[in-house]
């Protein structure tokens, strides 16, 4: 327990979201404070999403002041806001555990607590959820509310769009909260965004109205009819001016903007909007990073935050002894490349600082785009791209790019378009679990046709995977996984890879290790340990999933009676069974003992990647194991 909770007063009282309801006003400010030291000294212990949840603490409260979760139902879009929900539904005790293996997720997931009512993690589900429900709800003939809180970055993407009109048209009631903040995870961007920001004044939005409806007065024969109807329909006015026509224009009733850190006012609001019986939306203004002056200063940032020094913002540690990172040496030689190549065309949705292309953006602002979160049109606007000469980059988490696949499939392959895919976070990622693993990028690409797949094992060899893809004429895909390179130096003039051509990065007699990507000097370290203990076994480094090294494969299996296959990918459909299928289909396979280690059928919960992969036994620790088994007489 932090010292921050062993310090509350009120928050140490809340056992349930009734409790909420039972306090004064001057409590509920008290505990807003609360709970904004107990996150802030969570994640300062241990990371996490500091800014979201600091910026919706008296939207929470105001949520639970307002309606009976015993019975309501309420789903938080993307749920990276969502710690204090968590405080104050019986997890106090245990949010010292966040984001820790076998500890509370960082995000609502069903299962974990009887109040979270969806699981999320990626964003702009929870209209679409929240419909669901209530359509359930009036099946079955009760009568409870049913709450969507969404961002204003999330309602950029189409999903949330496919939900509004749905539930616009089948009219069912149900509130959706706009949490406006101008932020997803960093500065929101396109028209959708701009619109929202035209938030006037109460005082002129009340004398425009009484100006129009004098005029309107003025006009000969109609003129009184014409005021009289905008006088029944005053708040008409204000949507014509204010996000409203939007949102009225998919039929639901829009109100705000409201302050989204007045508790008593959204209580108030919350409770009338009770009795409208069709969709509402209510607009909230809220500031990222609430009282906490460096969040509030850089939300990008403190977004998802490491360990840091609670007085002051600053990183606790550092990680990687001083070793750059993957994003960030993908980040530069994009620029070197595209300082070289004016036709590459770089592309993010919503994460420039999270994917390395803020430093592209800055040099080449007029080959930078940036989406939002959408990225089904980011991989069709770079198929655009490419039709007309260009190379687009698209650069997207392995975990997102799996909401684009039929773009891949459809606008992009099929047509043999020379679009890059560059997934960042391949693999495990740790402390957000499974929502974010980047689990299944070599089985859901391997497949489709004309696509390149590769992944690098240091940074060296990501800076010419990156040329070689910019070189090949069609798709490619090479992902990487979150986390510090191991200190490969960079050529300044770094020379394609051949497709389909991996590398033999030691030999042996006993055994041979068949890998890629970031379980490849993994295995070189097992196989150096275990030649103390008269093992003598090769480490091949495949580089691709796709074309597969065909001929080096054949000559290895023809070569080694005992093959280890490792990948940080789910098993089902990966890597290694892209090779099984290669050698059994050249009748390789006969009389060899052969293992496959990876991601199992199964989703893998939050933990740091070094316990998650000594989990699964993909560390050197663990592939030391499988070959000393595999080897045994």
């Amino acid at each position: 327990m932090t010292d921050a909770l062993m310090n509350t007063t009120i928050l140490s009282r809340i056992r349930k979201p009734g409790d909420v309801k039972a306090l004064s006003w001057a409590e509920l400010e008290i505990l807003a404070q609360e709970l904004r030291d107990v996150i802030i000294g969570q994640v300062a212990g241990h990371g996490g999403h500091l800014a979201p949840s600091l910026g919706v603490i008296e939207l929470t409260l105001a949520l639970f002041r307002a309606f009976d979760l015993e019975e309501d139902r309420l789903i938080w879009d993307v749920g990276h806001q969502a710690y204090a929900h968590k405080l104050l539904t019986g997890r106090v005790e245990q949010f010292h555990t966040l984001r820790q293996r076998g500890g509370l997720s960082g995000f609502p997931r069903l299962g974990e607590n009887p109040y979270d009512h969806f699981g999320v993690g990626h964003s702009s589900t929870s209209i679409s959820a929240a419909l669901g429900m209530a359509v359930a709800r009036d099946l079955k003939g009760l009568d409870h509310e049913v709450i969507a809180v969404i961002g204003d970055g999330s309602l950029t993407a189409g999903l949330a769009f496919e939900g509004l009109n749905q539930a616009g048209d089948l009219g069912r009631k149900m509130v959706v909260v706009l949490n406006d903040n101008e932020m997803s995870i960093s500065k929101n961007v396109g028209a959708l965004s701009r619109f929202l920001s035209r938030k006037m004044t109460t005082p002129f939005l009340q004398r425009l109205k009484s100006d129009v409806e004098d005029l309107l007065g003025t006009i000969p024969k109609i003129g009184d009819d014409l005021a009289g109807y905008a006088k029944r329909y005053g708040d008409s006015v204000k949507s014509f001016f204010t996000p409203g026509i939007l949102f009225e224009a998919f039929h639901f009733t829009y109100v705000g903007p409201i302050d989204g850190h007045n508790t008593a006012q959204m209580v108030k609001v919350f409770e009338e909007v009770c009795q409208i019986d069709k969709p509402v939306l209510v607009h909230v203004l809220t500031t990222k990073g609430k009282g906490y002056e460096p969040a509030e200063s850089d939300p990008t940032h403190f977004h998802g935050v490491g360990e840091f020094v609670p007085e002051t913002g600053l990183a606790r540690k550092f990680t990687g002894f001083g070793l750059p990172s993957y994003t960030s040496v993908f980040g530069s030689t994009l620029c070197d490349l595209a300082g070289r190549d004016k036709t590459i065309v770089a592309i993010t949705a919503a994460m420039p600082e999270g994917t390395g292309t803020e430093c592209f953006r800055k040099n080449y602002p007029e080959r930078f785009v940036d989406v939002g979160i959408c990225e089904q049109h980011a991989v069709t606007f770079a198929a655009g791209l490419a039709t007309q000469g260009y190379k687009p980059a698209v650069a997207i988490y392995s975990t997102f790019l799996q909401r684009a696949y039929d773009q891949i499939v459809h606008d992009v392959c099929l047509q043999n378009l020379n679009v890059n895919f560059f997934l960042d976070r391949g693999g495990l990622v740790g402390e957000d679990g499974a929502t974010h693993h980047g689990a299944f990028d070599f089985s859901y690409l391997r497949h489709v046709p004309n696509l390149v797949v590769m992944a690098p094992k240091d940074e060296a060899e990501m800076a010419r995977m990156m040329v070689t893809a910019f070189a090949h004429d069609g798709p490619c895909a090479m992902r990487y996984p979150r986390g510090t390179g191991v200190g490969a130096a960079v050529s300044p003039d770094p020379q394609p890879i051949p497709l389909g051509r991996g590398e033999l990065m030691r030999d042996g007699t006993h055994a041979v290790v068949i890998t890629l990507g970031s379980r490849v000097y993994p295995a070189v370290e097992a196989a150096m340990q275990l030649e103390d203990e008269g093992l003598e076994v090769a480490v091949f480094n495949a580089r691709f999933v796709k074309p597969l090294p065909r001929e080096q494969l054949l000559d290895l299996a023809a070569r080694f009676e005992t093959i280890l296959l490792v990948e940080e990918n789910a098993l089902a459909g990966g890597f290694a069974s892209a090779v099984i299928e290669l050698l059994t289909d050249e009748g390789a396979l006969a009389g060899k003992r052969i293992k496959r280690i990876g991601i199992p059928d199964e989703f893998v919960e939050h933990g740091t990647q070094k316990e998650l992969r000594a989990m699964l036994g993909i560390d050197a620790e663990g592939m030391k194991q499988t070959l000393r088994l595999l080897c045994s007489p």
